[in-house]
């Protein structure tokens, strides 16, 4: 089922999750034992995250050195086929630009297409880790835009080869990302909201926010994007704080804000059980403003520490 239904047949609000693919060697076991508690609460959906491949540079035995490109995290492709037949929930993964070809995407979707996944997450993609800009594929795309419009003409049967006629028509919903707080690139936040509609004007069906630690990030932002037309679902994503080390690491690499309050309450602790402590509270004070606003989706980046989100699930249902 696709997530603009999930959301328009839902009576109250849904919960979803977004979980990283394990590192390269590691097992898939890893993802379940995250997702086993967690499924106490009927996800209707689970993100999975894509990963670019990264330049390392390898020593040889002469000992000169050599540029290879790794993926740490393969196997988005796979986690969501098992997590469909393991918990029987949609799962959707994410698509980016950064380092994949026109190719490569569309492959990429004609397996995703087999496989009865019907829900992709349209990105752009981080820049590379030796990169200061981004950087398309040589083939590929520079805008999550370009990427949605791949999307929707493989919707229509359109393929990247010109012989390919009465191809098969795939019927994927396409989700986009939303920043209550602007893009980091974006000079302004009603630019921010400008590029965001050219994606939904183009077909996309609903939006997924960055992660926000202010709920009224989230509520300014639902009306600019609505004073600037936008009409389709926009999903709240919620991550908890766990430790003093993500006060500068979080607002650096996502450009969001944290409170001061959270940040005060952050410093006191002095264990990282405290942290937890501290981070779980403050989701659990999100989650019910939230809930009492009736939002359609609480989506739950579980990167790192899911028992806090756990335990916030647990004591709001």
């Amino acid at each position: 089922m696709k997530v603009t239904q999930h959301i328009a047949e839902a009576k109250d609000t849904i919960i979803s999750f977004e979980i990283l693919p394990p590192a390269k060697g590691k097992s898939i076991e890893s993802i379940f034992g995250l997702l086993d508690p967690l499924m106490e609460f009927k996800p209707k959906f689970v993100n999975v995250t894509y990963h670019r491949a990264e330049q390392v540079y390898k020593k040889r035995a002469d000992g000169s050195f050599e540029r290879v490109e790794i993926r740490k995290r393969p196997g988005t492709v796979g986690i969501c086929a098992a997590i469909m037949n393991k918990y029987k929930v949609e799962a959707i993964p994410h698509l980016i630009c950064g380092g994949f070809s026109k190719e490569e995407t569309e492959n990429a979707l004609i397996d995703l297409h087999y496989l009865g996944i019907k829900n992709v997450l349209a990105l752009r993609g981080d820049a590379a880790a030796n990169e200061k800009f981004f950087t398309p594929h040589p083939n590929g795309h520079r805008y999550a835009e370009d990427l949605v419009g791949q999307i929707l003409a493989l919707n229509k049967g359109h393929y990247l080869e010109d012989d390919i006629m009465d191809g098969v028509k795939t019927d994927f919903c396409i989700g986009v990302a939303g920043y209550p707080e602007k893009h980091f690139e974006s000079p302004n936040a009603d630019t921010d909201i400008y590029y965001l509609k050219r994606k939904l004007d183009l077909g996309a069906d609903y939006v997924t926010t960055q992660m926000f630690f202010n709920n009224q990030h989230y509520y300014n932002y639902l009306q600019r994007c609505e004073s600037h037309g936008v009409n389709v679902p926009i999903i709240p994503g919620l991550k908890p704080l766990t430790g003093k080390r993500q006060l500068t690491v979080i607002p650096s690499t996502f450009n969001v804000e944290v409170p001061v309050e959270l940040c005060n309450e952050m410093l006191k602790a002095r264990t990282d059980a405290d942290g937890d402590k501290v981070g779980e509270e403050w989701l659990l004070m999100q989650c019910r403003d939230l809930l009492a606003r009736k939002v359609p989706v609480l989506h739950f980046y579980t990167l790192g520490k899911p028992h806090i989100v756990y335990n916030v699930l647990k004591k709001l249902f």
